[in-house]
């Protein structure tokens, strides 16, 4: 059984809190433990994808939407979508990364990285971006 939910926040730097909260809310409501280091992830993983668009979208778009998905197998699929005609990527070179957080080295993006299973950009033709990430069940220990 699939579970997915989609909303849409003003492009403003309080939203990004707002879709941190929504998106763990939804997790936890659909039977995820509030505690469950995915949960944490995903939460972490929406902020640093609403910051990147907030803060470096397209400054004619007013919203930007978010989407949480839950699969069969228990992992969550987050997309942050707006009208912007590039999306964050790798560079090329031995661990240069640009995009999410590129003002601060690619800190966004390294994190990105290391918590998703995969994650990706989707080009919307005229209708703009989709930035995605899979977040699977945790392998890493939780911190104490």
């Amino acid at each position: 059984m699939l579970r997915r939910e989609a909303f849409r926040l003003p492009r403003h730097p309080a939203s990004v809190g707002l879709a941190r909260l929504r998106v763990r809310d939804h997790l936890t409501a659909w039977g995820h433990g509030a505690d469950d280091l995915a949960v944490a992830d995903a939460a972490l993983l929406v902020s640093e994808l609403a910051t990147f668009l907030v803060r470096h979208g397209p400054l004619r778009e007013r919203e930007f939407e978010v989407a949480v998905t839950v699969l069969a197998d228990g992992s969550c699929f987050i997309e942050v979508s707006d009208e912007a005609e590039a999306g964050p990527e790798l560079r090329a070179g031995p661990g240069l990364l640009i995009g999410l957080g590129a003002d601060e080295q690619g800190r966004g993006l390294r994190l990105v990285e290391s918590l998703a299973s995969a994650w990706g950009v989707w080009d919307r033709g005229v209708h703009g971006r989709t930035i995605w990430v899979l977040v699977g069940t945790p392998t890493r220990a939780p911190v104490p």
